[in-house]
Order: structure tokens, then C-alpha cells, then sequence
């Protein structure tokens, strides 16, 4: 981080994941139905994972899975994963390019990953419209996690 206030940075991070997770589930959940596309359902896809590894579905658990993932988990990835490697690899490059595939990474992640080897549900859900809607989700999240940290210098 490039901050040496820890708690500070911690707080940063959180606050970008909980302003990336309402983008992501205003987009999802508000704006992608109203315009008659589909509607996302991240805690529908948290419930399917937690079923396959543990036998039974369990509705709270999957919004403390949602939540933890967008608050903590994704921003993470962001801070100590893309961010280094973009800096390493092409640091003239604005923020915006390697956000928006770390987005499309995001997506891979969840409708391929944890959606299809994790749930054993159809790999990005047979490309329906909500695997299409979650891909725009994503890289909106990401987006904004990302804006958040890099335009803001809060970590």
C-alpha cells in the first residue's frame, strides 16, 4: 500500500468495495431490469456455492458471502494482485483499461468458477442474458473499486 496508516488504508478498501458492490447491485438488480434485461442475483449464486460445499442452502450466509466478497475480497484482488501488475507492466496506462478486464476476470471468476466447478451450474449460465448483464455488473464494479483507489489516493 502506499500508505503507512493501515487502519486508514483498511478503511479505504472497504469503502471502495461497499461503493463498487451498490453500483454493482444498483446496475444488476435496479437499472438492468427496469430497461427489461435480466435481473442479477448474486446472493441466488453465494446460496448455489454454499449448497454444493456444504449440502444446504443458507440465505444468510450467502449475503454475508455477497457483501464480503465486494467489500473485502475483490477490492483485495485490485490492491495486491492487478494493481501491481499493471504498475509493472505498462504504468503509463490509465487505471480504466486494466479495471475493465479486471472486471472481465471478475465475471470469468463467478459464472465459470464458482458458478459451473464450484455449484455445478451451467458454465456462465449457458450465456443467457443474465451471464451478459453480471459481465456488465462486473466491470462496472471494478470500475468503481478501482476509481475509488486511484483517483481518490486513499491506498
Amino acid at each position: 500500500m502506499t500508505t503507512t496508516d493501515t487502519p486508514t488504508a483498511a478503511l479505504a478498501l472497504i469503502f471502495a468495495g461497499a461503493l463498487a458492490t451498490i453500483a454493482f447491485d444498483l446496475f444488476g438488480q435496479g437499472v438492468s431490469p427496469a430497461l427489461g434485461f435480466a435481473n442479477l442475483s448474486p446472493v441466488g449464486l453465494a446460496n448455489s456455492t454454499l449448497e454444493a460445499l456444504t449440502g444446504a442452502p443458507w440465505t444468510p450466509g450467502a449475503q454475508i458471502m455477497h457483501y464480503a466478497t465486494g467489500l473485502i475480497a475483490y477490492p483485495l484482488g485490485w490492491l495486491l494482485i492487478v494493481r501491481p501488475l499493471w504498475r509493472g507492466v505498462a504504468p503509463g496506462l490509465h487505471w480504466a483499461l486494466p479495471a475493465a478486464l479486471y472486471g472481465a476476470g471478475l465475471w470469468i471468476f463467478a459464472l465459470f468458477i464458482m458458478a459451473n466447478l464450484v455449484a455445478g451450474l451451467p458454465a456462465f449460465l449457458n450465456f443467457t442474458g443474465i451471464a451478459w448483464v453480471a459481465l456488465i455488473g462486473h466491470v462496472i464494479f471494478a470500475l468503481v473499486a478501482a476509481w475509488t483507489m486511484e483517483t481518490r489516493r486513499f491506498v
